[in-house]
Parts: C-alpha cells; sequence; structure tokens
C-alpha cells in the first residue's frame, strides 16, 4: 500500500508538473519572433512565411511536409500553407523580408519597395524604402492614438451627454405626460441643448477628418513572395521589422513589445493578434465581486449551522444539500442566474429604476452584476464547508472559558471563535476565487462576450456599471480554441491567454494566502 499510494501521488504529481510545464513552455515562446523562409517549389510558386511545424504525411512512407505561416489573409485567403519537402527546390532567408502586424486582416509578409508620403514617392533599394517607412511610422502612429483619445474623451463624454438629455426628457414625458407644459419646456431645452451639441462634435469630427486625411497620405507598398504589390495604410501598421536582421537585443525587444500590447491593449482580428486586458480587467474585477458577496454569506450560513441550529435531521438535510450543491454541474447555475437575476431581478429593477431606458434593457440583460452573483452562489458550498471545519476545530474549551467569563454567546463568537477559525476560513475562500476565476460555462449565459473593449468602469456617473458585460479570461480561451477562424493561428494566443489566467488566479491565491498566514501567526501562535 506505501508503494501503491506513493506512486499514485507521484503519477499525478508528473501530470500537473507536464500541464503546467507545456503551458509555461507554450505561453512564454509564443511572442518571441522567429525567422522568415523564402521558398522556391518545383511548380515556380514561391512562398514565404513563418516555419510553424514539420510533421510526416499520412500514408507516405516518411515523406515530410511543412507549415509555413504565409499570413498575407487578405489576398490570398489563407493563413497556412503547407509545402512537401520534396517540392521544395531552394530556401532562403531574405534580409529585407519584413513582417507587418497590422490592425486588421492580422500579419503580412513582403519586401518594402515603395513608400508614399506628403513630401513625394521613395522607391528604389528596400534599405532606402525601409529607412523611410520608419522616419515617418511613429509620427502617424502618434497621430492615430491622437485620433483614438479624442474617440474615447471627448466624443465618449458627447455619447454619455446625449444620452443623458435623452433619458431626462423621456423621464419627463413618462412623469407629466408626453404632452404636458413640463415636457414641452423640457423639449425646447433639449432641442437647445443639441444644437449645441451638434456645434462641439463638427468640432471634434473635423479634428478626426484632418488627422485621417494626414494619415492618408503615408503608405507603404510592399512585393509578396509570389511578386504580388499590396499597399498598406501606415496608420494601420501596428509593428514592423526584419525578423532576419534582428540580433538577440533586438528579439528581445520585439518579444518584451509583444507581451506589453497582449497585457495593455484590446483584441484585434477576431482576438487572434493585440491584447487582452479588457479579458484581464472583467476577470478580477468579477472575481473581486464574487469575493464580496460569497465571503459574508458564506459565513454566517457556517455560523448559523454550527452555533446556532440545534442540530437534528434538518440541520443533516441541509448539510447534505449543500454539500450537494459542491458536484451541480456549472451549467446549472447559469441557467439559474440566467432566470433569476437576468430575467426576474433585472426586469424588476429595470420598470423601477430605469423605466426611461426601457424597452433597452439595463439589468434584464447579462452583466458582471449577475455574473459575479451566479459564480457567488456556484462557490457558496466550498465557503460554508471550508468555515464550517474551521469553526469545528476551534477547541470547545475555548467557548466554555469564555462563557465562565461571563461572556454571552456572541461575544464569544466573535472574539474567540471567529478570530481563530479566520486560517480556515482564508483556505475556503482561497478554494473559492480558484474555482471561480476559471469557471467559463455559466459566463456565457450571465454577461461574458467573445468582445467587450469597453471596461465596466469609466469616468461617467456612476462610475462602475455593473450592468455591463464583460471579457473574460476563462471564455476568450474557449473562444480562441473553438470559434476562431484559424485553428493554427490561435493555437500560441490559447497558451498565452492560459498562461496569464493561472497567472492571475495563482496571483489572487497568493494575497489570501499571505493574509491567512499573518491571521494565522495573529491568532493561532499568538505573534504579529
Amino acid at each position: 500500500m506505501t508503494w501503491l499510494t506513493g506512486g499514485a501521488l507521484s503519477v499525478a504529481v508528473f501530470m500537473i508538473v507536464g500541464l503546467i510545464s507545456l503551458v509555461v513552455a507554450m505561453g512564454t515562446t509564443t511572442f518571441w519572433p522567429v525567422p522568415l523562409v523564402h521558398l522556391e517549389l518545383q511548380d515556380g510558386d514561391a512562398l514565404m512565411g513563418e516555419l510553424t511545424r514539420v510533421e510526416e504525411i499520412p500514408d507516405s512512407g516518411g515523406a515530410l511536409r511543412r507549415l509555413m505561416r504565409s499570413a498575407n489573409f487578405d489576398l490570398t485567403d489563407e493563413h497556412f500553407e503547407w509545402a512537401d519537402e520534396s517540392d521544395i527546390v531552394a530556401e532562403t532567408h531574405p534580409d529585407w523580408a519584413i513582417l507587418v502586424e497590422r490592425l486588421d486582416w492580422g500579419r503580412f509578409y513582403g519586401t518594402p519597395t515603395r513608400f508614399e508620403h506628403p513630401g513625394g514617392v521613395v522607391e528604389g533599394t528596400p534599405e532606402t524604402v525601409w529607412a523611410a517607412f520608419q522616419a515617418a511610422h511613429g509620427e502617424v502612429r502618434d497621430r492615430w492614438h491622437e485620433r483614438r483619445a479624442i474617440e474615447r474623451g471627448p466624443i465618449g463624454d458627447f455619447n454619455a451627454e446625449g444620452e443623458a438629455l435623452r433619458l431626462e426628457l423621456r423621464t419627463e414625458g413618462l412623469d407629466h405626460g408626453f404632452r404636458s407644459a413640463p415636457y414641452r419646456e423640457a423639449e425646447q431645452r433639449f432641442q437647445a441643448a443639441e444644437e449645441a451639441r451638434t456645434r462641439r462634435y463638427d468640432t471634434l469630427r473635423a479634428g478626426i477628418d484632418e488627422l485621417d486625411a494626414l494619415n492618408d497620405e503615408y503608405t507603404l507598398e510592399l512585393t509578396t513572395a509570389d511578386g504580388e504589390q499590396a499597399g498598406i495604410q501606415v496608420a494601420e501598421i501596428v509593428r514592423a521589422f526584419a525578423p532576419n536582421q534582428l540580433s538577440l537585443l533586438d528579439k528581445l525587444g520585439v518579444y518584451l513589445s509583444r507581451w506589453w500590447e497582449f497585457l495593455t491593449d484590446e483584441p484585434r482580428f477576431a482576438n487572434q493578434e493585440g491584447g487582452v486586458f479588457p479579458a484581464i480587467f472583467g476577470t478580477v474585477m468579477m472575481t473581486l465581486i464574487m469575493t464580496v458577496f460569497v465571503v459574508p454569506f458564506g459565513v454566517l450560513a457556517a455560523l448559523y449551522l454550527r452555533e446556532y441550529a440545534k442540530q437534528g435531521l434538518l440541520v443533516s438535510i441541509v448539510r447534505v444539500a449543500v454539500n450537494n450543491l459542491a458536484g451541480v454541474p456549472s451549467i446549472v447555475f447559469g441557467v439559474f442566474g440566467l432566470g433569476f437575476f437576468c430575467y426576474f431581478t433585472g426586469t424588476w429593477i429595470d420598470e423601477m429604476f430605469f423605466a426611461a431606458k426601457l424597452p433597452s434593457p439595463t439589468f434584464r440583460t447579462g452583466g458582471i452584476l449577475w455574473a459575479s452573483l451566479t459564480l457567488a452562489l456556484l462557490t457558496l458550498p466550498v465557503v460554508i464547508v471550508a468555515t464550517e471545519e474551521a469553526l469545528a476545530a476551534v477547541p470547545n474549551s475555548m467557548r466554555e472559558g469564555s462563557y465562565a467569563c461571563g461572556a454571552s454567546k456572541w461575544q464569544t463568537i466573535r472574539r474567540i471563535v471567529l478570530p481563530r477559525a479566520l486560517p480556515g476560513i482564508m483556505t475556503g475562500l482561497v478554494l473559492a476565487i480558484a474555482r471561480g476565476a476559471g469557471e467559463v460555462a455559466p459566463l456565457m449565459l450571465v454577461g461574458a462576450l467573445k468582445l467587450a473593449p469597453e471596461l465596466p468602469l469609466d469616468m461617467h456617473a456612476p462610475f462602475v456599471h455593473l450592468e455591463r458585460s464583460f471579457m473574460h479570461l476563462g471564455y476568450h480561451i474557449y473562444d480562441l480554441g473553438f470559434h476562431s477562424q484559424n485553428s493554427e493561428a490561435a493555437k500560441p494566443m490559447v497558451f498565452t491567454t492560459t498562461l496569464l489566467l493561472i497567472g492571475i488566479v495563482v496571483a489572487l491565491d497568493i494575497a489570501a494566502i499571505s493574509i491567512r498566514s499573518r491571521l494565522r501567526r495573529r491568532y493561532v501562535t499568538g505573534r504579529i
């Protein structure tokens, strides 16, 4: 039995370590730049791209083929192409093969042949064209960021102000009637405000159009491996470099730049490129809101069951029910959250407090609040069971000593029992965070979306918008793995996002474990 149990533990540890190692290895290498390979084939065609993998052709007797990431999707409608080893005539690594990362259509591979800018046209050697592009790219991207800042700042405020005015006018109509004198007065104020807003919007729109007009004059033209010419607006180019010319330090710079973009930017091109910051924010915010709800209710329920309820058949049935809830499929909680929180509670809230917005729903649809409450119900049994065990571990002699000194039951619980049970309660919290942060099935019904770049937090009252839908790293992984238009292109991002989700869960767990350790030192061992 010793060898059997030890062997089972070793196998379990090996499987866990192997899984984590695979995720870490694949996730940390995703953004490392690799060389561009140019292949000449027997039929006269040429292919240029990043080598993804080499595998044996099925039923070929050992013949090999290469999977090349050829990109240029807007020209070829293909992300990847196969090349048989037997068809390859020549293989080179061109110095001026350029990798372009764009806002739309993904990556593009080609050789720079022409650069247009307001001062004229630069042609000639790739080196000359590339130097002219690099000199102008930073300025163009600065204007693009300025344009985005206007859209998200002043124009965002403009839209929020317009919505507030519209709701104010509709509220007057609902309160006094749409033919009443107060409504007509409110309508006149609304029209005057709209005229002022229109003039302000025209000014903002003119600024955006001016920036667009300046950026439209910059175009980089590249020649693909098969000789086709393609022009790319410089404002659409997020990053461009020559992979075959990069030194180790340059590769490290590209690697860190991609990681920074991944952690701080929005997704682009069907979530296969760009960053996941909205998903990071949504995951952390949802987990924290879930924790705020699940801990008080879980601790209070456990306190009643352990300290106040008379032990008997009814309490035993409740405990069995709580334990069985931990085994209910998570999608069932999602269906409950959709029906109770969204359709029932959300409808009541909309009718009571957001009548002016109807029939457009506010809380009668999925949002981060309902998702957090659904996951709080999902993880509630974990907290209740862990808290009950922690309360049971407090010796009865401490309770009896407190009663002997004249303390009431609540004073004993508050000053004696709860402080010594806090480390165990924190253990339940750690388990709840670990499970809640990784759940996906319920979120698909109660608020998580494939793409929701607008955060549930902004500078417009009430600042925290709990009714908004959100992005979640777990759902993002599911979408990349099963709904992506090209699984090969999405596979690296799946591992990288998985690594990030594991890191966030570990960080939240470490924070909870640290608090638990401090509480244990303070209340169990008596040290600060």
